[in-house]
């Protein structure tokens, strides 16, 4: 029980210190617009988006600025049916990777490293030829270790062409929430989409979020005033809200297991202390018989030691068995986490010691007289 108890405390204080993965120097700030309330038309809605981009660009402390259709790490996954060329797909499997319709400079904005190929420019318009960079684990899945730049992909409807260019790829992150495994994605220019209509946008600024954020509402109410903005609010406060519950489940577990450690070192104490009790005429026999103080320490301390030792034998696999279930509850979350499973025996044995040595001491005091006529 004091193994388990020390073992989810350890767990939960380490995961309470990383369940903020964030930017270190700049801020990423997004918000939210849907021209399509206030009823655009696609032209005006495209212009809109391209005017937007270039005015928040120019803001002093902005770095990048960049927009996608579904927003990062909120839980949305749409998906798209393809066929890949000179790829046959196994009876089964699901060719549907995760997609995005995304701005210039997406990629250098929300800080996703390119590793071959380019990113999106001006010249990947309407009338252009379709394009599309893919994330590294896309890229592995239908080409393994030869290049993808330069090959097609398409719609998987039989009729449908594969003439989708693959132009880039970058480097593997998390899309649909921090929880999730990187899943295969593919992102698309949003001057090729057909229906545009809600749109996130990002900006990479060395400014504080609530220093620049009235800022960028200022630009885009001067720019038009009728579209709807919404969900103005930096990138590490998403994620911190998308973890909430993982907060709650992590406090808990933190007061449960210092709950259960409290209540195993009491229990353990009371143990102690009925031993001694039971056997303090044999304590008494053995001082008479010419027992040292250290000798009755030990005979006592070697009885917890047992104690400890069963502990952790059935407290060690209980551990990793509670910890492989919170494995599914918690953000980052590792099963065999060194430093844990080191400091939940270090913790057992501190509280093992300090519980058994008080009964322990007392019993080296007692008075072999009074012992033998103990009953």
């Amino acid at each position: 029980m004091l193994l388990v108890g020390s073992g989810l405390f350890a767990h939960s204080l380490y995961n309470l210190q990383n369940l903020d993965p964030g930017l270190k120097t700049d801020h990423l700030i997004s918000f939210t617009i849907d021209p399509s309330l206030s009823g655009y038309s696609q032209v005006r809605i495209r212009s809109l988006f391209q005017n937007l981009q270039e005015k928040l660009s120019i803001l002093p402390g902005v770095r990048a600025v960049s927009l996608a259709k579904w927003p990062a790490l909120t839980g949305s996954e749409p998906r798209m049916t393809i066929k890949v060329e000179g790829y046959r797909p196994q009876e089964g499997e699901a060719m549907s990777p995760v997609l995005n319709f995304v701005g210039q400079r997406y990629f250098s904005t929300m800080g996703i490293p390119l590793i071959a190929g380019r990113e999106f420019t001006a010249r990947d318009g309407t009338s252009s030829p379709k394009v599309v960079i893919i994330n590294e684990k896309m890229s592995r899945h239908f080409f393994g270790g030869e290049t993808p730049v330069g090959r097609y992909i398409g719609h998987a409807g039989v009729r449908d062409p594969i003439d989708i260019e693959i132009v880039g790829v970058v480097k593997d992150s998390k899309t649909i929430t921090v929880r999730d495994e990187v899943a295969q994605c593919m992102y698309f220019p949003y001057w090729q989409d057909e229906g545009l209509d809600i749109m996130t946008f990002y900006a990479r600024t060395t400014q504080r979020p609530e220093e620049v954020g009235p800022t960028l509402l200022r630009v885009v109410r001067e720019l038009d005033p009728s579209p709807p903005v919404f969900a103005l609010k930096s990138v590490q406060l998403q994620i911190s809200e998308s973890l909430f519950i993982d907060r709650m489940v992590v406090m808990l577990s933190l007061s449960f297991g210092l709950l259960a450690t409290l209540l195993a070192a009491i229990g353990l104490y009371g143990v102690t202390v009925y031993s001694v009790v039971r056997r303090t005429r044999e304590i008494g026999i053995r001082v008479a018989l010419g027992a040292t103080g250290s000798d009755v320490l030990r005979l006592v301390m070697r009885e917890v030691a047992l104690m400890t030792g069963l502990g952790v034998a059935i407290g060690l696999p209980a551990a990793l068995a509670l910890n492989q279930v919170a494995r599914s509850w918690l953000f980052g979350l590792t099963p065999y986490d060194p430093l844990t499973l080191t400091i939940a025996p270090a913790l057992l044995i501190f509280v093992t010691l300090l519980s058994g040595v008080v009964p322990a001491r007392r019993a080296t005091k007692v008075d072999p007289m009074v012992a033998l006529r103990y009953e």
